[in-house]
């Protein structure tokens, strides 16, 4: 997994799979430097009836190095009818971003949510704007590590050879902004969330901002909770269980520390000045699962045969168009 089913015991948070975020890409822009894609991928194998008409999915952007957001971009949708729903978004700043409702200025407003191959990007203020179904894009090995996981069992697993993801789709959001409306400067951290609202408030379930992390190394005694919280607290809330799985895998206490602290706060950061790959930013070829299993078990194991998936598309939305939906298909949910 990416970030699919994040919460206790690989579920849905909110045991709601429209809350549930599976990826978040940072890079430049094809050919226009000026210009970064930030991509925020959810429910996992279309197990959700679209996207939450209650829920905030927003892009969160420090541009100061604090671990707070000075700049955000909001997404909120109409309640589903006759199998389409519509969108808005906004784009918050300073003090607007406070809050995790949708404050701002409004980019876009009811525009439609593509449901087919035949969708398509839509301007929305300075920003191009896709939402919509497509192909999920992360390629992974998972069904070996899923079982691995669940029995918490230590030392090495075992790759199986399948990619779980392979037909699998997912929503997206799409977003290609002006570098100036992301910060005055190169170097950002991105993280992505998704707030409920809940007796009249907003209460945030879900968040991602490094690549198989939470669902991975997190136990799952804290997952829900680090769901709920903010990267401003992670080294405060996290640093010693995250530590903790290190030591379980054969780190020393100051390894398993060092390793924890390159993903706390648990931000996604990326500088436009140099190559996007990550750590710096991701792009949707980079082998992020392999790279987390070999660092869980200390480098005790080889990475996965899986390769990235071939239908990605060389311009905005950049992820493949959605799989047909196979009659009687069974999803990878544990």
């Amino acid at each position: 997994m990416s970030n699919h089913f994040s919460a206790a015991n690989l579920k849905h948070p909110g045991d709601d799979a429209r809350l549930d975020l599976t990826d978040l890409f940072v890079f430049a822009a094809p050919g226009n430097p000026d210009r970064t894609v930030l991509i925020m991928d959810s429910n996992p194998f279309l197990e959700g009836n679209g996207f939450h008409p209650d829920a905030v999915y927003r892009f969160n952007i420090d541009n100061n190095g604090d671990s707070l957001a000075d700049v955000a971009f909001s997404v909120t949708f109409s309640e589903m009818k006759d199998g389409r729903q519509t969108a808005t978004a906004h784009y918050a700043k300073g003090s607007e971003v406070q809050s995790h409702g949708p404050g701002g200025a409004m980019l876009i407003e009811a525009t439609p949510v593509g449901v087919d191959a035949m969708a398509r990007p839509v301007q929305a203020g300075s920003c191009r704007l896709f939402i919509g179904t497509r192909s999920d894009p992360f390629f992974a090995d998972a069904d070996g590590v899923v079982q691995w996981l669940l029995a918490g069992e230590q030392g090495n697993f075992e790759w199986k050879g399948n990619d779980t993801f392979g037909e699998g789709n997912i929503l997206s959001i799409a977003l290609e902004a002006p570098n100036d409306m992301l910060g005055p400067g190169p170097r950002i951290g991105v993280w992505v969330t998704v707030s409920l609202r809940r007796d009249g408030k907003l209460v945030q379930l879900e968040r991602e901002g490094n690549p198989s992390f939470n669902p991975i190394l997190n136990p799952d005694s804290i997952k829900d909770e680090f769901n709920a919280t903010d990267p401003v607290d992670d080294v405060k809330n996290h640093l010693k269980p995250l530590s903790a799985t290190f030591e379980r895998h054969g780190y020393s206490p100051g390894e398993a520390r060092a390793a924890a602290l390159t993903l706390l706060p648990d931000i996604l950061r990326y500088d436009r000045t140099k190559p996007g790959h990550y750590p710096n930013g991701r792009v949707m070829t980079d082998d992020v699962f392999s790279a987390r299993l070999i660092m869980m078990v200390h480098g005790q194991a080889r990475p996965q045969d899986v390769k990235p998936h071939k239908d990605l598309l060389p311009a905005f939305p950049f992820l493949g168009i959605p799989h047909p939906v196979k009659a009687g298909a069974v999803t990878a949910k544990a």
